[in-house]
C-alpha cells in the first residue's frame, strides 16, 4: 500500500482534544483509496462502538477487549489514559478499515479482559506517562487478510515516536492468536519471554 502525507502538516500535541480527527495522509492499494486519520470525531467513534458490539465478528471478540472497552464502556473514559488512535478510512464507503492506537501503559501491564476486578480497580492514572507507551491494532471483517494493515501500522508508529521520542513500545496479545503475533513480528517486535504468562496464553512483545 502506497502512503502519501499530507503536505505542509504539522500535528499538534498528542492526545489531541477528545473528538477531534485530522487527516494526515491518504493511501491506494488493491482495494482502492483510502485515508489516514489521527484521532475520531463523533460519528467515527459511534462507528467503533458498533462494531465492537457486533458478535459475529469472532476474530474481534476473541482477541480484543473492544465489546467491553468501547462496546458496552465509555470511549471517553478510555480516552482519558491518553490514548492517541488512527484510523485507516475506506474511501468509497467512509468506513473504518483499521484502527491502531498508542498510549502510556505500564510495560507489562495486563489489557482489560486479563484483569482481575481487584485488577481494574487498582489500574489508575498515576500509572499512565512513563517510559513504555503500548499500541494495540485491528482490522474489520471486509479488510480483514488483504495487506493493508502493515504499511499503516509503519506509518503511523514512525509519526507517534516522533512525537514521543524518548518513549519504549510494548504489545499484548492473545498465544493463539497467530494473525495478531505475525503482525507485531512484521512491526518489529520481539516477544518478552518472562513478562509472558503462556499458562494464561498471554504474551507481551516488546520494541527496543
Amino acid at each position: 500500500m502506497k502512503i502519501i502525507s499530507k503536505s505542509n502538516l504539522k500535528l499538534p500535541a498528542f492526545p489531541l482534544p477528545i473528538y477531534k480527527s485530522i487527516e494526515i495522509a491518504k493511501s491506494t492499494g488493491d482495494m482502492g483509496e483510502f485515508s489516514i486519520y489521527v484521532g475520531l470525531d463523533k460519528k467515527r467513534v459511534a462507528e467503533l462502538k458498533n462494531l465492537s458490539l457486533d458478535k459475529s465478528d469472532t476474530d474481534l471478540q476473541k482477541n480484543t477487549s473492544d465489546l467491553k472497552r468501547f462496546g458496552k464502556g465509555s470511549y471517553e473514559k478510555w480516552y482519558k489514559k491518553n490514548r492517541t488512535p488512527f484510523a485507516l478510512v475506506y474511501n468509497d464507503t467512509n468506513s473504518l478499515a483499521g484502527l491502531i492506537w498508542f498510549g502510556p501503559k505500564l510495560l507489562g501491564l495486563k489489557s482489560l479482559k486479563h484483569l482481575s476486578n481487584k485488577e481494574l480497580t487498582e489500574e489508575k492514572n498515576s500509572l499512565y506517562g512513563g517510559v513504555w507507551h503500548t499500541i494495540s491494532y485491528r482490522s474489520y471483517p471486509n479488510f480483514r487478510g488483504k495487506g493493508l494493515m502493515k504499511d499503516f501500522g509503519i506509518f503511523v508508529m514512525g509519526i507517534y515516536l516522533k512525537k514521543f521520542p524518548n518513549i519504549k513500545l510494548w504489545n499484548s496479545t492473545n498465544e493463539e492468536n497467530n494473525a495478531g503475533t505475525k503482525y507485531a513480528t512484521s512491526l518489529g517486535f520481539k516477544l518478552n519471554e518472562k513478562l509472558s504468562d503462556k499458562k494464561a496464553n498471554w504474551l507481551v512483545m516488546v520494541k527496543y
